[in-house]
């Protein structure tokens, strides 16, 4: 069976629910604080839930966050293919979320920051294999490693970019050369919208497309709206299960491990994405990063 690779940072999100963000220089008092395993974490335990073979290639380090981190990856069944990094521990990022579910975060680097090409090797990709990459990572220190890695990579292997907001910031050489590995294309409209510089949603899949290598496929999320899904010369609407929100952190990963997961036991691409836009539908009703829905919670959902 292909399996779900990830190469980018496993953090820890401390999630802080507040009234409304302060003014610059002010204070605000969170409601309530949880601690949840966050970052490349939420993409590799939907993907293990939904059935497939998944494992973390990225970085991690000891103390709380990594144990926190390696405790969430197992209860799950998501392999590491690397070793922690001894003398510091994993970051996290603060998320803040308002009551309409809208999130505002603050990173703290830590150990996820230490990859080399030969570390992320040890995931030992093979064709048919789905190998994750964050936009984030592109950041340096961690650029010039998972590039190097990204392009060693043996014919076959998918190379699944989630561009993140940073992307489209990102020199157009630089782009170029992430671009020219991509198999996989997944984005919300706000990044499609930011590289395409298009304003109408459906043309943006068409346009990055172009972009990519031949045979690609690009998915587009349009939130409560549902996702475009573009390959073989023709896009399609996957509509969406609208419910009313509770905490949206986590649902565009939720709907990534979910898509990939299906592609890997067998799914077509339209088929996929109907059963990640259900399993999003579902994470966004509950709180926290860790709000993956199991196959069984998602064929439930369906019927």
């Amino acid at each position: 069976m292909p399996r779900v690779l990830h190469t980018a940072q496993a953090l820890v999100d401390v999630v802080l629910e507040i009234d409304a963000l302060p003014p610059r220089g002010g204070n605000a008092n969170a409601r309530s604080e949880h601690r949840y395993a966050g970052g490349a974490v939420t993409i590799l335990v939907s993907a293990a839930r939904t059935g497939a073979k998944a494992v973390h290639g990225g970085a991690h380090g000891v103390g709380p966050n990594g144990d926190l981190l390696r405790a969430a990856l197992a209860k799950d069944g998501v392999a590491l293919a690397d070793e922690p990094r001894e003398g510091q521990d994993s970051g996290y990022c603060v998320v803040m979320v308002e009551p309409t579910a809208q999130r505002t975060f603050l990173t703290v680097y830590g150990a996820e920051r230490e990859i080399t090409a030969q570390s992320l090797a040890r995931l030992a990709p093979e064709p048919g294999d789905l190998v994750c990459v964050s936009g984030y990572t592109l950041f340096e220190p961690t650029r010039e490693p998972l590039l190097e890695f990204l392009e060693s990579l043996p014919a076959g292997v998918d190379v699944v970019l989630d561009p993140g907001d940073a992307f489209a910031e990102f020199p157009r050489e630089l782009q170029e050369r992430v671009l020219a590995v991509t198999t996989v294309w997944t984005s919300n409209a706000d990044e499609a919208r930011a590289l395409t510089d298009l304003d109408a949603l459906e043309d943006t899949p068409a346009a990055i497309r172009r972009r990519l290598r031949p045979g690609a496929v690009v998915i587009v999320r349009d939130g409560d709206r549902g996702c475009l899904v573009f390959h073989h010369g023709r896009g399609t609407e996957i509509p969406a299960f609208p419910q009313t929100p509770v905490d949206t952190n986590g649902a565009g990963d939720t709907h990534t491990g979910v898509l990939l997961a299906e592609r890997a036991l067998g799914a077509d691409w339209e088929s996929a994405a109907t059963r990640a836009n259900a399993a999003a539908a579902i994470a966004v009703t509950r709180r926290g990063p860790e709000s993956a829905p199991t196959r069984a919670e998602v064929d439930e959902f369906l019927s």
